[in-house]
């Protein structure tokens, strides 16, 4: 997996990075990894029959529709299932690869098991677990970060359920001023739950994760406390590192791993694809 991939008509190395290092304890027991729960159909013999379509089928399309062919799976020891059921990636038309964390205290943890692969890559990042209404999300995030040279661009979803999900302050510009991660009330409208990076921001979240490594040995702590890629984002606000927002006004985001958003998917999400947006 060493070759640029063609990407948005300019030749540049854009990797797909997505984290599987979780128990699912919102919905234990489950008989399979959440990522592989089928949610939906999807057409195979040209249309002419129907198969089941799993969770995370429907984030590696969105890579795959902005020419991303390539991307990394990080897996939680025992999660088999996931590279059983997607092979090489030829059910997705991608090349996929797999790397494996023991235990993790959270998925920066769980996507820097990645770095020495994506280092010197444009990472297009998500959650494996959430399925977002936007078929050309990341073709627009991809081009906003060649549009302003941004570290970071957040794909911003409305929701009215702040306490769920990890909320963006942008300005006028699309400019993110700050995160609110999982606020009780608040004036925010757009949660994040994509994204994609420079090699810049990647080298970033290695250096913080291993500082927060050297001060865990520092205070003689056993554990590393849980930390969320928002408050890498955070930290790197604090850098003055740049950051914006695409945001998709019309488009919904629901979160599988949470039994009232599998309810929601299980009962909306279109044959063979999803073509609406589910009633709030």
């Amino acid at each position: 997996m060493t070759t640029g991939d063609k990407v948005g008509g300019v030749d540049r190395d854009v990797i797909g990075l997505l984290p599987a290092g979780g128990e699912a304890r919102r919905l234990a027991p489950l008989p399979c990894s959440k990522e592989l729960y089928p949610v939906g159909f999807r057409s195979v013999d040209e249309g002419r029959s129907l198969r089941p379509k799993v969770a995370c089928h429907y984030l590696l399309e969105k890579m795959r529709a902005a020419g991303i062919t390539r991307a990394y799976i990080v897996l939680r020891d025992g999660k088999w299932d996931i590279p059983s059921y997607l092979g090489d990636g030829k059910i997705v038309d991608m090349i996929l690869a797999y790397l494996t964390i023991r235990r993790s205290p959270g998925v920066p943890y769980t996507l820097d098991q990645a770095y020495p692969f994506v280092q010197d890559a444009v990472v297009a990042f998500g959650f494996p677990d959430i399925i977002f209404h936007a078929d050309d999300a990341f073709v627009r995030l991809l081009a906003r970060q060649t549009a302003t040279k941004a570290d970071v661009v957040l794909g911003l979803f409305p929701t009215d359920q702040p306490h769920k999900w990890d909320m963006a302050d942008l300005d006028a510009d699309g400019r993110i001023r700050r995160i609110e991660i999982k606020p009780h009330e608040t004036p925010l409208r757009y949660a994040w739950s994509i994204a994609v990076w420079t090699p810049a921001f990647s080298r970033f979240m290695h250096q913080y994760l291993a500082a927060l490594e050297i001060a865990r040995r520092q205070e003689n702590r056993e554990e590393q406390r849980e930390v969320i890629v928002s408050d890498v984002i955070t930290a790197a606000l604090a850098e003055h590192v740049r950051v914006e927002g695409v945001v998709f006004p019309d488009a919904t985001c629901l979160d599988i791993g949470t039994a009232e958003d599998l309810i929601k998917a299980v009962h909306h999400i279109g044959y063979p694809q999803l073509c609406s947006p589910p009633p709030r």
